[in-house]
């Protein structure tokens, strides 16, 4: 087997079928997926999932975003398309969820100053910092708020790591580093190693830091640890930030959240008596205890507000056996919309990203509505994962079928149209017994499954699925490979990095001739080998040991067996 630690981890339950599974019709049970030679399959129509593309990332449709009249063709186009494949509305009998957005504009922010009463050290916005808020009101102001480091500002039970241990941070001001121990130190027994994990991400830390009380976060930015360099960061602060019109109205949220270069946080530290690189170091070791930098900060921000409603499209195909357990697809319909900053071709079509992904939940429907699955299939259309994976956080925060009776989710982001490849990349490669399934549907079709080549990145954390995985539900989001089957390795990564440089969030991002469709049809026909199983297993997958997510899916099965109990009772 291609990956050992799988197959170990997973055994009878999900593999050989040994363990009290009911067969569907036409289904193998000792080959997983698989389908009996006698059994007509209905085959995916590419030429129909072509023209799909081609509507979706049309000019007509204005790049898609939320809230414009680009949403409301895109809604309708696919409300009428999974009726049309014989799909009912999943919330409750509506094909629509509605999500609430408000678009926060900071019209001023003033510097970071950082006194002890004698000194002052200030940041300036845009150069040496950037910082925002996240609560949805015209104006907000930290005033003489004192400043603690917490490391990496991490809580994790699970490596026994707690940088909040022994200090309490309510209404102070937290600096942070970006990224984990594991990827500091190169230490394999710390985390993960290179590999970023969920708490490595700077949108962990900032969440951690409200739920610790902290009035300010600040995280420390450094171009390795991130992945990407100061220019990211500042250009991002610029324009509206969108997010989900709670009913707290984020009041939740620390008071003012940002990040500071490195040379701006080795000169705050130096002017309050402090060596940033030792506790720098210090902090990726077990047991390092929080430092009060003997300094406090005041800041205040100003805003515009404005709110919409956009919409998430939710598709449901009942199952015969256990309606009530699904396996879930996802993709995002949204795009960047319009620029009129640009002149010529100013619409960002999102060809690529992620109208292939769009297109594929509809593929996928009407060839799962032809079939027969113990398990019931949801198919959900997400708003404003360009914004911040918003439409997928407000999902999971508000789902229309219990998360704990999610078998399993497969999200489709961004499928490259470089033709048929050798390999399947895994992103979060080792995360979840779903792999297991992966591996048999790619060596069906002669592929491999490789791990992404920048884990320390953090991709895992980046698209839709990680809503879900953040609550428990085993998810799975592998990319097109790149070991071209005609041209090889060298060729699809000249291609996968054309298409960054040169279409990735630009209004080229057009499906065009040269569009080669095959390594997609790999794909989908990979997902439903994953689908087709899962829908017909009675056993429900988990994370690896070890990881993350792992305590929440147990204790979903818990809940899940409760249920069961309950039922009994009744």
């Amino acid at each position: 087997m291609i990956y050992s630690k799988v197959v170990a981890a997973v055994g009878c339950s999900l593999l050989l079928g040994a363990c009290g599974k009911t067969p569907a019709p036409g289904h193998d049970d000792a080959s997983p997926g698989a389908v009996n030679a006698s059994q007509a399959i209905p085959a995916i129509d590419m030429d129909r999932y072509r023209r799909d593309i081609e509507v979706l990332s049309s000019d007509a449709f204005g790049g898609r975003a939320p809230s414009t009249e680009g949403e409301t063709k895109t809604v309708r186009y696919l409300i009428d398309a999974f009726a049309e494949a014989g799909l009912v509305g999943g919330n409750n009998g509506s094909f629509e969820q509605d999500v609430p957005l408000v678009a926060i504009t900071a019209t001023e922010v003033a510097p970071l100053r950082f006194s002890d009463g004698e000194q002052e050290v200030v940041m300036r916005m845009g150069d040496e910092a950037v910082a925002w808020t996240k609560r949805v009101t015209e104006s907000v102001s930290v005033t003489d708020s004192e400043v603690v480091f917490v490391g990496y500002g991490i809580v994790a039970p699970e490596y026994d790591w707690n940088d909040y241990d022994g200090i309490d941070v309510t209404g102070k001001t937290v600096v942070m580093l970006v990224n984990d121990p594991g990827f500091a130190t190169g230490d394999e027994s710390l985390f993960t190693g290179n590999r970023m994990t969920y708490y490595g991400r700077w949108t962990y830390k900032f969440e951690e830091a409200a739920r610790q009380g902290a009035s300010g976060a600040i995280v420390v930015h450094e171009t390795a640890a991130a992945g990407y360099p100061w220019g990211v960061v500042e250009g991002g602060s610029t324009g509206p930030r969108f997010d989900l019109v709670r009913a707290d109205n984020n009041a939740s949220r620390a008071v003012f959240e940002g990040w500071v270069t490195t040379p701006a946080a080795e000169q705050l530290f130096a002017a309050f008596g402090h060596d940033y690189a030792a506790l720098s170091a210090a902090a990726a070791k077990p047991g390092f205890d929080a430092v009060r930098l003997g300094a406090r900060v005041s800041t205040a921000i100003s805003n515009s507000l404005e709110r919409s409603m956009s919409k998430n499209v939710v598709a449901l195909l009942p199952g015969s056996d256990a309606p009530d357990e699904t396996v879930a697809f996802s993709a995002h319909w949204d795009h960047l919309g319009i620029d009129p900053n640009i002149e010529g071709d100013n619409i960002y079509n999102g060809a690529a990203d992620n109208a292939t992904g769009t297109a594929a939940l509809l593929a996928l429907a009407r060839v799962l509505s032809q079939e027969t699955h113990r398990r019931s299939y949801l198919f959900i259309a997400l708003t404003a994962e360009e914004s911040g994976l918003l439409g997928s956080a407000w999902f999971a925060d508000n789902p229309t079928v219990p998360l704990a009776t999610m078998a399993g989710l497969i999200n489709m982001d961004a499928m490259n149209p470089i033709g048929a490849t050798r390999d399947v990349i895994v992103v979060g490669y080792g995360s979840s017994e779903l792999e297991a399934l992966l591996e048999q549907s790619a060596t069906e079709q002669q592929r491999v499954l490789v791990p992404e080549t920048t884990p320390e990145k953090g991709f895992f954390y980046r698209s839709d699925h990680f809503n879900f995985a953040k609550r428990g539900v085993p998810v799975l989001y592998a990319k097109a490979g790149v070991d071209h089957v005609q041209y090889g390795r060298e060729y699809g990564l000249e291609q996968a990095a054309k298409h960054t440089a040169e279409r990735y969030h630009q209004p080229s991002d057009e499906i065009h001739d040269g569009w080669d469709f095959g390594g997609i049809e790999q794909d989908l026909n990979l997902y439903l080998g994953v689908a087709r199983t899962l829908g017909d297993r009675k056993s429900w997958p988990n994370w690896f040991a070890g990881n993350e997510f792992r305590q929440l899916r147990d204790a979903s099965a818990a809940a899940r067996a409760a249920d069961r109990n309950d039922a009994v009772d009744d």
